[in-house]
């Protein structure tokens, strides 16, 4: 089937691509979930080896051989005396990534296709295969004979090279496929951070249709009698168990094309994962969302095989539709970075489903704790799904609802996590259920309400928010008492240290008791709507006072000489709630040029760093394009020359656009806030 496809997709020239637009830190290649996410960290394919984005090795690797010349295409081995294919062209779009090589008389086109569509059927959304296609032609009137070569080492079943590993030969009627998986399938034992899969199993797929020939070998075996002979090794690699850094084992694929013309030829593998369980929620095992019905590996990869050419369409048009939409709202420019952002928002969080069938959207904070379901995390990423699917918003506000909802989450606000990936049985972060001491009461409480208020005005209805009416109303309550004035806390930018008085917190706590009173008349409660949008507007009368500083707004209500970004106020220009004058935004966005580096406006007056999702949200208050674009001016600077070469960080100086901390996390879906403007 994939022979008849000739994946005019990947040949895709249009006004959606970006080759010479915004260089990405880093390009997403395999990007599913938290532990199965593979990119490139630099511009060329054959640089280096590729990597997990936490930056340790997982090699995919490609060679070609044009007329029995050999070139690299992707990953760089240096024990292989091969020259690099001329890379041509590159082209990243929210669930393609396209590489274009020429040499020797050949075009090849190299396009990664993660069918993450996020407006269509949650099933495909969360199946967990990318589609890598070679598509070859002649480019100077001659034929050529062409072989291409792919391989994934085992590193991608491991969290440390030294584990041992095990492979396998499975088929299908449709499908040869072959298996990596760890030797003690440790499935789910530990959380943490700098941590990668070690359980479930890699699969690399072919169609028995497709004339691809499979092994299992060493790298170096697998790699040479491919540059020597064009073939793959004669027999299987059978000595397993062992370790995956003893010798390298290599699932490796070869596809013969002997004549290859002006018309495109191409050839698709499909590189999977199975987790078979992949996170555990107040002490009860989930499966993945794909295997919500009983569905095995095997039966999905073949689904995947099925659906190929249908899924490279639904991408197609998903990808240009988005393209679209964000070049409308914020130019070319923003674009390029929507279409940075999409996959490693995604590919931040896992789609696992409850026992009672419903989803449960979890996203993992990448190098910022490990915590799972960061309630300040969720916030910021949410546009994203706000723009989407509701359904996958709800489902990231389902962990911290649940959780408060269990009884075990003490205290009379919201939580700010459930647990430490992929292990959520209890609050990981600050005092977790022990202590008050290092939480974020008004922060995480300002959050939930602003993002229960917003899934439920999307749905047209409060049956979501309703499970939980006692628990958001205590959290209202708080934030009557607590809100306008925030103690000595931590906020999102906890990074920053505590801070009383925060000025941009307590607008969050506004816009938060206003959203309360929206959910209030939503439900017919219009004497305790009307209750809280007085209170809501009251405090925002105070807040304008407390916090005026001569030509803009302070920091903290007792630090005269301050400011900061006021990206919470954004949600009051979104949500036409209208609880603040429209002065105090223009006051912001005239003074923010002033302190402005040459990489982006620092988060405020106490440090040189800032915040890539808060930067897009302070850019969105501005009513023109003009001063939009302005502001965002120094964010593009910053992803065209932010170093090292990561994924994008959020977390960066604005004066060098050096990474501070953080990389791939989910936070940059907030840079789709500005699609939710009218």
């Amino acid at each position: 089937m994939f022979r008849s496809f000739f994946c005019a997709l990947a040949l895709l020239t249009s006004t959606i691509c970006f080759a010479e637009g915004l260089r990405a830190p880093a390009v997403p290649l395999v990007v599913h979930d938290p532990y199965f996410s593979i990119w490139s960290q630099g511009d060329g394919l054959a640089d280096r080896f590729t990597t997990h984005w936490t930056g340790r090795v997982q090699c995919l690797l490609s060679l070609i051989k044009i007329d029995g010349q050999n070139f690299a295409v992707m990953s760089k081995d240096s024990k292989l005396d091969v020259p690099a294919m001329k890379q041509t062209w590159l082209q990243i779009l929210p669930t393609r990534t396209i590489y274009t090589f020429t040499d020797a008389g050949v075009e090849l086109t190299l396009t990664f296709t993660t069918p993450s569509v996020m407006d269509g059927d949650l099933m495909a959304f969360a199946r967990p295969v990318t589609y890598l296609t070679w598509t070859v032609r002649s480019i100077d009137g001659k034929k050529h004979a062409v072989k291409l070569y792919y391989d994934n080492s085992a590193e991608i079943c491991v969290d440390a090279p030294s584990q041992a590993v095990c492979a396998k030969r499975l088929e299908t009627e449709k499908l040869n496929i072959l298996r990596f998986g760890s030797a003690d399938q440790n499935v789910l034992s530990r959380p943490g951070d700098d941590l990668r899969i070690e359980w479930g199993y890699a699969f690399l797929a072919v169609c028995k249709n497709s004339g691809g020939t499979l092994c299992i070998a060493e790298d170096q075996a697998a790699r040479q009698t491919f540059v020597n002979e064009g073939t793959v090794v004669s027999a299987d690699d059978a000595d397993f168990p062992r370790r995956c850094n003893d010798r390298w084992p290599v699932v490796s694929c070869v596809f013969d094309l002997p004549e290859v013309a002006a018309d495109a030829q191409s050839r698709t593998v499909l590189i999977g994962y199975d987790d078979e369980y992949c996170l555990e929620f107040l002490n009860q095992k989930l499966r993945p969302y794909w295997r919500k019905d009983g569905m095995e590996a095997k039966e999905m990869l073949d689904w995947a095989a099925d659906d190929y050419e249908a899924a490279c369409k639904r991408c197609e048009e998903f990808d240009a539709k988005l393209i679209s939409a964000c070049e409308a709202k914020g130019g070319k420019n923003y674009a390029d970075l929507c279409a940075i952002a999409y996959r490693q928002a995604v590919g931040a969080h896992k789609l696992a489903v409850l026992p009672n069938g419903e989803p449960l959207y979890v996203s993992k904070e990448n190098f910022s704790g490990g915590m799972g379901a960061t309630v300040d995390v969720v916030y910021p990423a949410a546009p994203l799904f706000m723009y989407l699917n509701n359904t996958l918003l709800k489902a990231t506000l389902t962990p911290a609802m649940d959780y408060a909802k269990s009884g075990r989450w003490p205290w009379p606000y919201a939580p700010h996590d459930p647990g430490r990936y992929p292990l959520l049985n209890g609050q990981y972060y600050g005092g977790g259920e022990k202590t008050e001491a290092n939480q974020m009461p008004v922060e995480e409480t300002g959050n939930m309400l602003i993002l229960l208020y917003v899934a439920s005005k999307n749905d047209g209805n409060t049956e979501y928010a309703d499970r939980y009416g006692k628990i958001i109303q205590r959290w209202a309550e708080y934030l009557l008492s607590k809100g306008l004035d925030p103690e000595n806390q931590l906020c999102t930018d906890d990074f920053a240290g505590h801070l009383a008085h925060n000025c941009n917190l307590s607008i969050k706590a506004i816009i938060a008791l206003a959203c309360y009173s929206e959910l209030c008349k939503m439900q017919g409660r219009d004497e305790e709507a009307k209750k809280y949008r007085a209170v809501a507007e009251d405090y925002a009368k105070q807040w304008e006072e407390m916090a005026k500083t001569g030509d803009h707004y302070r920091l903290a209500f007792d630090q005269e000489d301050s400011w900061s970004q006021k990206y919470n106020l954004v949600w009051d220009k979104l949500l036409d709630l209208n609880l603040f004058p429209r002065s105090i935004v223009e006051a912001e966005l005239k003074y923010y040029p002033q302190v402005t580096k040459e990489f982006g406006l620092p988060l405020d007056n106490r440090a040189d760093y800032t915040k890539l999702d808060w930067e897009v949200w302070t850019a969105t208050m501005a009513n023109s394009r003009e001063q939009f674009d302005a502001l965002m001016a120094p964010v593009y600077r910053f992803v065209n020359e932010t170093e090292p070469r990561t994924p994008m960080t959020d977390w960066y100086f604005s004066s060098d656009a050096k990474r501070r901390g953080f990389t791939a996390r989910s936070v940059v879906g907030g840079v789709f806030i500005k699609l939710l403007e009218k």
